[in-house]
């Protein structure tokens, strides 16, 4: 069950080099084709079969990726325009069971994912690495986040989510 929850392990930071950072962000910039590319060809009963036996379905992780992406995104904003900011934080599984992250189509939400992450790549490449060192609060961890911390949670949180898809059409063949 681990490994269908996590299927590339658990987030883990060990600091940020030049080339981590590079390639983290290089990886906000690849979601996009690759969530695209990870539902493509799916029908309506493929996209609402949960992923794992209590999990999301493909369809819901879709939206919650969209959902992160627009959340996350403020926080990298938040916390390069205000000092220490507090984050509000979302909630995901609430989220996750609204009427749209239910019934719209995917293709909605990865016009959002596109469009959010063509702006973060832009933010990501005119930031200094000093501003990497800027941080938010974030109260339900309850404690402060360094954005070096959050740009390395951000592009495994997409590989993740986009490994969820995979692993289940590899799982069932699709």
């Amino acid at each position: 069950m681990e490994q269908l929850r996590y299927p590339i392990g658990k987030y883990s930071f060990e600091g940020m080099t030049a080339a981590q950072q590079r390639e983290w962000i290089r990886e906000v910039e690849a979601l996009p084709a690759l969530l695209k590319a990870a539902i493509e060809g799916l029908d309506d009963e493929q996209l609402d079969t949960p992923y794992r036996t209590g999990g999301w379905t493909i369809r819901q992780v879709v939206h919650h990726v969209a959902d992160a992406a627009m959340n996350c995104f403020s926080r990298f904003k938040l916390a390069l325009t205000e000092n220490n900011p507090t984050i509000k934080p979302f909630n995901e599984e609430g989220w996750a069971e609204t009427e749209d992250s239910l019934k719209v189509a995917p293709e909605v939400s990865l016009a959002i994912v596109d469009g959010v992450h063509r702006r973060w790549s832009v933010l990501l490449h005119a930031m200094e690495r000093s501003d990497f060192d800027k941080q938010f609060y974030h109260p339900e961890k309850g404690s402060q986040l360094k954005l070096s911390w959050f740009l390395g949670f951000v592009a495994w949180h997409g590989k993740h989510h986009v490994a969820h898809i995979t692993s289940l059409r590899e799982r069932m063949d699709w």
